[in-house]
């Protein structure tokens, strides 16, 4: 019974969403990058207008962890809509951007988004036989775990890119891939997508606090 019970509690962690539900599964920076003083940094979400709402989120989840970090960052949303640079050239595009004061761009991509389904089985579990002394308190747990019925669950799975390019050179600096696993809500996606970006940019000395002394690592 003790094991039954630490395994249905385990399960009810995973199915809550009380742990991480976002990890980056792949990312790279380009070589001899170092984090310097951006005047404006945009942050772009190229996210379906479907999913209007998460891109908005995302967006000023970052923009506020970019701030944290002393950055002078605003959202597209703000400034522009998705397709802004959609009949655009290369030149005019950089040029629209560079016109308003932005140096550098972070974009924010949904790349897929997937539902998948599995089964759960039904709670019968082998037990010791001198766990059930009594007759009636064996009956009544194993009746509950035979008869009890598996279902199925539905969980949603995100697909994401996130590059950063420096409009003086045009280069791309950063770029990485991640997974979200079925969240909780909205606003607790972009939330923790914001942090872990923001985290893994400044670990890889892409962007650094601007607040403090920049060091260099040994």
């Amino acid at each position: 019974m003790k094991h039954f019970t630490k395994l249905a509690l385990l399960s009810l962690f995973f199915m809550t969403g009380c742990g991480t539900t976002s990890h980056i599964t792949s990312s790279w920076r380009a070589v001899d990058v170092q984090p310097k003083e951006y005047k404006k940094i945009v942050v772009l979400g190229l996210i379906r207008d479907a999913d209007k709402t998460l891109r908005e989120k995302m967006e000023q989840h970052i923009v506020d962890d970019l701030k944290e970090l002393g950055y002078n960052a605003v959202c597209s949303c703000e400034e522009y809509n998705p397709k802004a640079f959609e009949n655009m050239s290369e030149k005019d595009a950089i040029a629209k951007l560079r016109n308003s004061g932005v140096d550098a761009v972070l974009t924010v991509t949904l790349l897929d988004k997937a539902k998948e389904k599995y089964y759960v089985k039904g709670r019968f579990e082998y037990a010791p036989y001198n766990e059930y002394p009594n007759f009636y308190n064996y009956y009544r747990t194993t009746f509950e775990r035979v008869y009890t019925p598996g279902y199925f669950v539905e969980n949603t799975k995100y697909f994401w890119e996130s590059n950063f390019y420096e409009m003086t050179s045009g280069q791309l600096l950063y770029s990485s891939q991640s997974q979200s696993f079925d969240p909780a809500s909205s606003q607790r996606l972009s939330h923790e997508y914001g942090q872990m970006i923001v985290k893994d940019m400044k670990k890889n000395y892409v962007i650094s606090d601007q607040k403090a002394p920049v060091l260099k690592p040994m």
